[in-house]
């Protein structure tokens, strides 16, 4: 129980980069607020870090367009089923047209692109309850070959 303390400051190590790295120094804020916080003007150290969604507007995923996606199966198990969006007019479309099967089954979503806090909302307020994380996607549809979205992908494969 000794060693906890020091292993919990051990440095850092990077598995993998993509370039768009962000600073965690704004996420660590809310959990060490600086000494200096003058509460008369708005600074770094008082925003909501990580719980403000604006520091991750926008949202792009590299690769990733609105478009037709080719049904197709696929060998990677995975444990959840999940499905891609943008906040486009034929993401939305699609996550209505979808939204009872997706909770039948499960399914969590990621919100791949997204430009503003007000086209966020709107698809938040389409999505009657399901989950959905604004999150770039772009190793995932790299690996699965996707360029496209709206799309599913469950354990038996990948479809619009």
């Amino acid at each position: 129980m000794l060693l906890m303390p020091v292993l919990a400051w051990a440095e850092v190590t990077v598995i993998f980069d993509s370039g768009h790295t962000r600073s965690l120094a704004p996420y660590l804020e809310i959990i060490e607020p600086s000494e200096s916080v003058n509460n008369s003007e708005p600074t770094r150290s008082n925003t909501l870090g990580a719980a403000d969604i604006q520091m991750l507007l926008p949202i792009r995923s590299h690769g990733l367009s609105p478009g037709p996606v080719q049904s197709r199966a696929h060998n990677r198990p995975f444990a959840r089923p999940f499905f891609l969006i943008g906040s486009d007019p034929r993401s939305r479309q699609w996550l209505v047209n979808h939204r009872e099967r997706l909770k039948a089954i499960g399914a969590v979503g990621m919100l791949v692109q997204v430009d503003s806090l007000e086209d966020l909302q709107a698809t938040a307020s389409l999505s009657g309850g399901l989950p959905i994380m604004p999150a770039s996607a772009a190793d995932i549809t790299n690996v699965l070959g996707i360029s496209h979205y709206p799309v599913l992908v469950t354990s038996q494969g990948i479809e619009q």
